[in-house]
């Protein structure tokens, strides 16, 4: 099954596949106060410049039926949002980054937008704004390692936000990290470089694409910098230094929606969310 519902407004018919509301639910609030409790704790000037997190498509002043919560914005979702009667889509990433010259069916993102307003289902992302947030995607990421001492890995002027984190974790053998790392995130693969350590105890993670911050990671002391993607030469000149993993994109952030359905579930009890449940990776492992 692709989706899951909180159990505060709603079930699942198993038979029928799909979620149905009870009848006692609390009334229908606005999108736009999902909006404002999705800001309160990752405001939007938190993005880095090249971003686009925010509204993509829809009118914040309609009623919200629901929210379906995923990572990426696909034809599939958009579908699964209709069929458990959600007209909006909260997504880590946006699915416009850049302008649109034509509305058709060529690209997959001209299929995603014309069907969405079809559907009158409104689509926000919450992106980097939600990497740089203090309890944001790095340290759900640490979280679910069992991270302890988390900090900024990079943090920014005042501190209370920043890219990447580190922490410290019980001391592991580096295979054993490894073979970890890839449980936990269900990688298809974990393509890493050796570094001097025999055991892990020291770890700097980002989700997404985070080889920007090895410099970083290195200069902090860790024993391993873990991120969703690292381009072939960044894995060089490190292997007297620490450690390189990557975990793949999606694996890296695939806690996400989960994340966001707390920070909904913590503001707004009383707003149905469904979770969606199959990857949106594009990518195969053979």
């Amino acid at each position: 099954m692709a989706c899951k519902t909180n159990s505060l407004c709603g079930f699942f018919d198993l038979s029928l596949g799909k979620c149905r509301e009870k009848r006692n639910f609390a009334p229908y609030m606005k999108i736009k106060e999902v909006v404002e409790a999705l800001e309160n704790f990752a405001p939007l000037p938190l993005q880095e410049g090249y971003d686009n997190a925010g509204l993509q498509c829809g009118l914040t002043e309609s009623k919200c039926s629901g929210a379906l919560l995923c990572l990426d914005v696909t034809e599939d979702t958009i579908v699964s949002a209709v069929e458990h009667g959600c007209n909006l889509i909260v997504s880590h990433h946006p699915l416009l980054f850049r302008g649109l010259k034509c509305i058709a069916d060529d690209g997959y993102v001209e299929r995603c937008v014309r069907r969405a307003i079809l559907s009158d289902v409104a689509i926000y992302s919450a992106h980097t704004n939600l990497d740089n947030a203090d309890g944001g995607v790095c340290h759900e990421m640490a979280r679910h390692l069992g991270l302890t001492d988390v900090e900024f890995l990079l943090p920014s002027s005042d501190g209370r936000s920043g890219s990447g984190v580190i922490g410290n974790i019980v001391p592991t053998e580096a295979p054993a990290m490894l073979r970890r790392l890839k449980e936990i995130f269900g990688a298809g693969c974990v393509q890493y470089s050796e570094g001097p350590q025999q055991t892990i105890a020291r770890v700097a993670l980002c989700g997404g694409s985070g080889d920007f911050l090895i410099d970083t990671a290195c200069k902090r002391g860790a024993d391993i910098f873990v991120t969703g993607e690292i381009g072939y030469h960044r894995f060089f000149g490190f292997d007297r230094r620490m450690w390189l993993a990557s975990l793949g994109h999606y694996e890296s952030e695939r806690y996400t929606p989960r994340l966001m359905e707390r920070v909904l579930r913590q503001s707004l009890p009383e707003l149905r969310t469904v979770v969606y449940e199959a990857s949106t990776s594009p990518v195969r492992y053979l």
